[in-house]
């Protein structure tokens, strides 16, 4: 290796540092290649000359790579011309399937070890693997696909909560009832702007707060707290009436409906409450009592207008009675007189008894009248059924017997009192008496018969009073229209009769019904409640 020692000892003996000389082949025409490594030797700075160590490559293999590497792996040294310069191949030669390269930088030379596994390619695996590629890849746009539809059908969600959410917002803008969430505490956490504007406060003052509420009516205070404990007690009203107190003073009465208000789980997480200003309700309703009362007395009138022929020939009677009792007695007392003879009292004594007596059918008779016509304010009163068919006995009588009818009043006297007023029942009692009797005034006399009874209805609290007559009966295309306002079969009637009784019935929470006799002509009847015993 001289020729190729040479360059490598002269550049080591100038640099100072170790040199490799290029592979060569060792001894002339051999097959085995060597490298020879010079390591300049100094005295001072005066170059002695070189150590030269010669390692021969094929068995630098043999000696540096272990051998359980080489069972599986060809190993070459290649220079720098990928020329072979040794190789151990213990197993064979290498398949090319699993080959590495590196360069070995020895100062001075350049050699590259190469290394080829003597495994062939796996089967196996690269089908394993070229399956799994796929598989991934399949999933990985099975993904992209499904993220993009999840990702529009979130897109799409989102678009209808918020158009749900507009549409929630402008409902809740447009309601004119009051909507209040409570949680279960009694905190308010949500209320809409309808009920702001029913109490008067802004959605500030009152978001968080606890009872007592701002809007909570001095007067009424006992009353929600109440309520506010049925309510956290779970056991709250679904319905009722209250007043509110507005942000400047003023009363509101309102109408609350309360329901349990459950999350997605069922839970109940508080109440929802809606609120309604019945302001208006309640004018209407005052306006239609005054106008019920004022047709009240107009029927009053009108019945009054109807017996007042009736009322002349019935005070005719006791006046002439008592015009021909007081004359008689007159008489006996100026025949006394005359002969100077004490006037005989045992003559006197029926005849003003007579008198007095007619003259107290008479009064009776006009007290009738002027209690019936007069007009004042409902009140409502523990009355008995027995007293207020005696109190309109004289006018029910006046009528029966222009038309020859014969009352037969069937009251039990251990019916309960009804809580009611009386000038009202009395009004719907004559009206259906009236209608009774003049039902009868074309059948035989022997049918002119006009029944009156009152029975208990213990299971249901309650107290009917029917009147029952033996006409000719209702047609059924008149039964459809008879409590229709303004419709009559009379030519003289208003038509506002057997509305105006079940307004009144109704107003005393019963209810005015009739059906058909069996016996031929028909039964009015209506119901009252009882009126609730006194605790002792």
């Amino acid at each position: 290796t001289a020729d190729a020692a040479s360059p490598a000892a002269e550049h080591a003996r100038k640099t100072g540092n170790p040199q490799y000389s290029q592979p060569a082949p060792q001894g002339d025409g051999a097959a085995s290649m060597a490298m020879d490594y010079h390591l300049p030797i100094f005295s001072g700075k005066r170059y002695s000359g070189s150590l030269v160590a010669t390692y021969q490559i094929g068995a630098l293999l043999d000696e540096m790579v272990p051998w359980w590497f080489a069972q599986d792996n060809q190993i070459t040294l290649l220079d720098r011309d990928d020329k072979v310069l040794a190789r151990r191949a213990a197993a064979g030669p290498g398949r090319g399937v699993y080959t590495h390269k590196r360069a070995l930088d020895l100062p001075g030379a350049t050699v590259f070890l190469y290394t080829d596994s003597v495994k062939g390619a796996p089967r196996l695996l690269p089908n394993l693997l070229v399956g799994s590629v796929i598989a991934l890849s399949l999933g990985l746009l099975w993904s992209l696909v499904a993220l993009w539809r999840h990702i529009s059908r979130r897109l799409v969600a989102e678009g209808a909560l918020r158009q749900q959410m507009s549409f929630r917002t402008a409902m809740e803008n447009s309601l004119v009832t009051g909507l209040r969430a409570r949680d279960l505490e009694g905190r308010v956490t949500y209320v809409n702007p309808a009920f702001c504007q029913i109490v008067g406060y802004p959605l500030e003052e009152l978001i968080g707060k606890l009872p007592p509420m701002p809007y909570w009516a001095p007067e009424a205070m006992a009353e929600y707290q109440q309520r506010f404990a049925a309510v956290l007690a779970g056991a709250a009203t679904p319905q009722f009436e209250t007043i509110f107190q507005r942000s400047d003073g003023t009363r509101v009465p309102v109408l609350i409906f309360e329901s349990p208000l459950v999350d997605s789980r069922g839970r109940q997480t508080g109440w929802m409450g809606s609120i309604l200003d019945i302001s208006d309700r309640k004018r209407i309703e005052e306006l239609s009592r005054q106008q019920q009362e004022k047709l009240q007395t107009s029927a009053r009138l009108a019945t009054m207008g109807e017996i007042a022929s009736m009322l002349a020939h019935e005070l005719n009677q006791p006046l002439a009675a008592i015009s021909s009792y007081t004359t008689g007695a007159l008489n006996v007392i100026g025949r006394a007189l005359e002969t100077g003879q004490p006037v005989d009292a045992a003559q006197l004594k029926p005849a003003l008894q007579q008198a007095s007596t007619q003259a107290q059918r008479a009064g009776q008779i006009i007290r009738s009248v002027h209690a019936f016509v007069k007009k004042r304010e409902p009140q409502r009163e523990e009355v008995a059924v027995d007293s207020l068919i005696d109190g309109i006995r004289a006018l029910i009588d006046l009528q029966a017997r222009k038309f020859y009818v014969r009352v037969q009043p069937n009251i039990p006297p251990d019916l309960p009192l009804v809580r009611a007023d009386r000038m009202m029942l009395e009004q719907v009692l004559l009206n259906l008496t009236r209608n009774a009797i003049e039902a009868m005034q074309n059948v035989a006399p022997e049918r002119r018969v006009m029944r009156v009874e009152a029975a208990t209805d213990a299971a249901r609290g309650q107290v009917t009073l029917a009147v029952i007559d033996q006409g000719h009966g209702i047609p059924a295309e008149v039964a459809e229209r008879l409590f229709s306002p303004f419709f009559s079969t009379k030519a003289e009637g208003m038509g506002m009769g057997l509305n105006i009784c079940r307004t009144a019935i109704e107003f005393h929470g019963g209810t005015l019904s009739h059906r058909a006799n069996p016996v031929g002509g028909t039964i009015f009847q209506f119901t009252l409640p009882a009126a609730q015993p006194k605790l002792a």
